[in-house]
């Protein structure tokens, strides 16, 4: 008998720290409940302000770029776990500088959508699935203040002191501070991200106000990676309306994008390989392989170097050329370093390079967090030549680009081939080019005049293979 009461009273002794934060964060959560007001399902707020582009600076160090936000609506379905964002944004850099689909003339409307596992945007009224973008809408539904109540409390939430800490393994770490007021002033949390494995995301709350008896912020400033990716003014604020977002079949039956790979052959040992909204070129050497880009994200480019082994086999991918370190053009480069490959960039992205793809990646391990390595960087200034056999391969600054201080394009002599991105996307075959022209490919045509490039076929790393008229048709010039 004294033997088990010792048992018993050891058992107690342990489990209590666990039975006192479990009760510590029952207390603080129904307190930020009843401050907050009556349970909420759904809500929908609006205002306006400012929106950035993350990951878009036109160098690497810089804030995001900034657009001004005229019209703002969030709808939120908890019990869904859906989200709907409608946008109105304008221009507000001008000259243009970095990028996030800049420049914009008139307004750009934007409708960006999650719900549970899927993710998706309405482009000219359909739905096109964006896979890649869901980690970040998954976190946007719970780092609402009720997002955090519901959130915290699905995910077992400890207490420290008053912030309040969970996590949703392989979707996001989160910790939330409330006020003295018991409201939700700031939530800090960190989401996986292809380019710099852990990315730390902070949303202070302020200017509370009742709307219907729900307390809500009218005031919401979020930094994404330490720059401000949204300041946003609450003028309406409507809780537990219609919010019905349904996943369209299209989206739900649609295969992965990043993983299917179309190639084309367009010279001897050179495929451009599309399948998707961004590319890249194989280029075969006389005894190595050169790749052009590794976009998005490590399925993409892990798809993309499956298929260049399978077109050049026996040849180790010597080089990796990045045109830019906007992330959507730098996302599969983890993938990259983890093969030992060396990545060729401009100088001004080598040193966050060297960082970034070394950082590790707790929230959702990648390929290069799970056996990492030392990542292998060439920084470039102006120009570098690859030459082995019969093959040239130029590497050139594209001077003067506002899009990016360090955009860099490859081109081809004996072929004639130009390899760009984001300095101009052909428009389609039938369509009107914009006017005035992007000042990013004006740019491009005055630096294939100033290095004197006789450019037959432009191969850009967005949309379709053109021969170089179409991008003086574009401009509205002559060859």
């Amino acid at each position: 008998m004294p033997s088990i009461v010792a048992l018993v009273i050891s058992l107690l002794l342990t489990l209590a720290p666990v039975n006192a934060f479990a009760q510590s964060a029952t207390t603080l959560l129904d307190a930020v409940g009843k401050a907050m007001g009556p349970p909420v399902t759904t809500i929908q707020y609006t205002g306006a302000g400012g929106v950035y582009a993350t990951g878009q600076s036109a160098v690497p160090g810089l804030p995001w770029p900034e657009f001004n936000l005229k019209s703002y609506t969030r709808s939120v379905n908890y019990d869904t776990a859906s989200l709907r964002d409608e946008q109105i944004r304008t221009q507000a850099l001008d000259p243009p500088r970095g990028g996030g689909l800049q420049p914009i003339r008139g307004e750009q409307r934007l409708t960006l959508l999650a719900s549970v596992d899927f993710a998706w945007n309405i482009v000219n009224e359909q739905p096109v699935p964006v896979p890649i973008t869901l980690p970040e809408r998954q976190f946007q539904v719970w780092a609402t203040p009720h997002g955090v109540l519901r959130a915290a409390r699905a995910n077992n939430a400890t207490v420290q002191g008053r912030t309040i800490v969970f996590a949703a393994p392989n979707r996001f770490m989160m910790k939330a501070t409330v006020g003295d007021d018991n409201l939700i002033t700031k939530v800090d949390g960190v989401i996986p991200n292809p380019v710099v494995g852990d990315l730390p995301v902070e949303i202070t709350y302020s200017e509370y106000r009742n709307f219907g008896g729900v307390m809500f912020p009218t005031r919401i400033r979020e930094k994404t990676g330490g720059f401000l990716s949204l300041d946003l003014v609450v003028s309406d604020v409507r809780a537990n309306g219609a919010v019905d977002i349904q996943v369209p079949d299209a989206v739900r039956q649609a295969p992965n994008p990043y993983t299917r790979v179309a190639t084309q052959k367009v010279g001897d040992g050179i495929w451009f390989l599309a399948g998707g909204t961004h590319h890249s070129v194989v280029i075969e050497m006389k005894d190595y392989v050169v790749v052009v880009e590794a976009p998005l994200n490590e399925e993409r480019t892990v798809a993309v170097l499956a298929e260049t082994k399978k077109l050049v086999p026996g040849k180790r991918i010597q080089y990796v050329i990045n045109s830019h370190h906007h992330y959507d053009h730098s996302g599969g480069l983890r993938a990259v370093a983890a093969e030992g490959i060396t990545i060729v960039t401009h100088e001004v992205n080598k040193a966050f390079f060297e960082q970034a793809l070394a950082a590790g990646a707790t929230v959702r391990p990648d390929l290069q967090a799970r056996a990492p390595r030392r990542p292998i960087v060439e920084g470039v200034r102006g120009r570098l030549s690859l030459t082995e056999g019969a093959r040239t391969v130029d590497v050139y600054h594209i001077a003067g680009n506002m899009h990016h201080d360090g955009l860099l394009m490859v081109y081809l002599p004996k072929e004639k081939l130009l390899i760009e991105g984001d300095a101009y996307t052909p428009v389609a075959a039938d369509a009107t080019p914009p006017m005035p022209p992007s000042p990013f490919t004006v740019n491009l045509a005055d630096n294939i005049t100033r290095l004197n490039l006789a450019v037959g076929d432009i191969a850009p790393l967005h949309g379709r293979i053109v021969p170089l008229a179409e991008l003086y048709r574009t401009i509205g010039k002559s060859p």
